[in-house]
């Protein structure tokens, strides 16, 4: 009998039932609310006089709308008023049902895919569940992690069960050594080049080989958070030591011998050396280079070395929307994009806040000063306890003297939801996980890149290979 693979034996450890359509009952061992995505489910529950199945399987934060400055005066420093409203509703759902919540003045506020494993809510083994796409970051801890939309948030919070369809097994090899400049940003942005944004559509995509393996939990959840921008549902990393470094000692983590109980059974956790995989993709990265979006979507990108392409090398044989892309973005096919001004500059989002990120970005500017040109470069950290840490670590001080502002937790900038936004025609490096048409703001243009490679865009002005200041 062939082996499974990581994501068939987390699938097949959750399955409750098949259903007559086909369709699967999946048991969800952990629930992350935020106040977009789940009011009419909360709605939903009060209509029907239904309450959670499972209390503590659930918490709660504020993070798409919230503002990055004033944080101190709570829901009041808030101005707009459907901002507000929806961060008063989360709470005011969260009092009713009893669900957990980090409310605003909570230290450990922060983005929902960073407090999930930093709380240790996220532990190896577990299906989770968010009303945001970018769920998929928690595969890094091999977990079967997914986005799913409103009426699903309902389903889990009443029955504790996502009704679902079992997806294909992609495995996604990085082989060779990380050069230096090169980080998990680069290597998803390569992959989803490769394979175009609906490459992975249907599967969930394990990442696996020398460099993964070498790659710590943040990068891993680089990794896993763009999976998405490829199509796949969900992006998984097997368990190892490293992932097992990263666990212990989380505020929700087990301890002492359930700890010892858990780790033997994570240590299964990988796929079987005669697993089948339906779709194998093998990348050299020996040669790589960082890599930066040109265009609207993730798969428009190029290494930071390279033009970019012509209309005759369109992904598919329509070209117009290549053409669109290019006329947003104010650029040209064959143009190069080292050199290009930047108007503002963004690092932070799911895809990029974390502590490890921050310390790569203050390693790089500290002692230099965010170019005159650069009208805005803010630094969003991913969580309370990301900027606690930031702070204590003397990296908030580098940030500040070199000119970026430092900001409080939440989505910020990533999206067009709160008051970090883009102005019509502004062109922002950004550490972000999406590029599309008004994503940062009306008219804004975006490009997506590395928290080093967004930090030497700062510093210089414009689009900079970085590689040139490691030397």
């Amino acid at each position: 009998m062939a082996g499974a693979t990581l994501y068939d034996k987390l699938w097949h450890e959750h399955l409750v039932t098949t259903l007559d359509d086909g369709t699967s009952l999946l048991y969800i061992d952990r629930q992350l609310l935020h106040e977009i995505t789940s009011p009419q489910a909360f709605d939903g529950l009060r209509q029907f006089g239904r309450k959670p199945w499972r209390l503590d399987a659930n918490l709660a934060v504020p993070d798409h709308a919230v503002p990055t400055r004033f944080r101190e005066h709570g829901l009041i420093g808030i101005e707009d008023a459907i901002a507000r409203k929806q961060v008063k509703t989360l709470a005011d759902n969260c009092a009713e049902f009893g669900v957990e919540l980090f409310d605003l003045t909570d230290a450990r506020q922060g983005i929902v895919h960073v407090i999930g494993p930093e709380q240790g809510l996220t532990l190896p083994g577990m299906t989770i569940v968010c009303g945001d796409s970018h769920t998929s970051t928690h595969g890094a801890l091999a977990t079967l992690a997914m986005g799913i939309g409103t009426s699903e948030v309902e389903h889990v919070l009443a029955t504790q069960t996502l009704r679902t369809q079992k997806l294909k097994n992609m495995r996604v090899t990085f082989d060779g050594k990380l050069p230096p400049g090169i980080g998990a940003k680069d290597l998803i942005l390569a992959l989803i080049e490769k394979i175009g944004t609906a490459g992975g559509r249907g599967y969930a995509i394990e990442y696996a080989g020398d460099v993964v393996r070498s790659l710590s939990v943040e990068a891993r959840m680089t990794l896993c958070n763009m999976t998405i921008e490829a199509g796949a549902r969900a992006g998984l990393v097997a368990f190892d030591e490293v992932t097992a470094a990263y666990v212990r000692g989380r505020p929700r983590a087990p301890r002492g011998e359930a700890l010892a109980q858990a780790e033997d059974y994570w240590q299964t956790l990988h796929s079987d050396s005669d697993a089948t995989f339906d779709t194998e993709i093998h990348i050299d990265v020996a040669n790589l280079a960082p890599q930066v979006t040109w265009g609207t979507s993730p798969e428009m990108v190029i290494g930071v070395d390279g033009q970019i392409p012509s209309l005759a090398n369109a992904r598919d044989a329509d070209t117009s929307s290549m053409q669109r892309a290019l006329n947003y973005m104010g650029l040209a096919a064959g143009q190069p994009l080292l050199g290009l001004a930047i108007d503002k500059v963004f690092i932070g989002s799911c895809t990029n806040a974390r502590i490890e990120d921050l310390r790569a970005v203050a390693d790089l500017v500290e002692g230099e000063r965010v170019a005159a040109n650069v009208q805005q470069a803010i630094i969003v950290p991913g969580s309370g306890l990301v900027k606690a840490q930031a702070e204590a670590e003397g990296l908030a001080a580098i940030f500040i003297a070199a000119g970026f502002e430092w900001r409080d937790s939440g989505c910020s900038m990533c999206l067009g939801m709160n008051d970090d936004k883009l102005g019509e025609f502004e062109r922002c490096a950004a550490t972000s996980n999406r590029n599309f048409e008004g994503r940062q703001g009306k008219g804004g243009r975006t490009h997506l890149m590395s928290p080093i490679m967004a930090a030497a865009a700062a510093i210089h002005g414009h689009i900079t290979d970085v590689r040139e200041l490691l030397k």
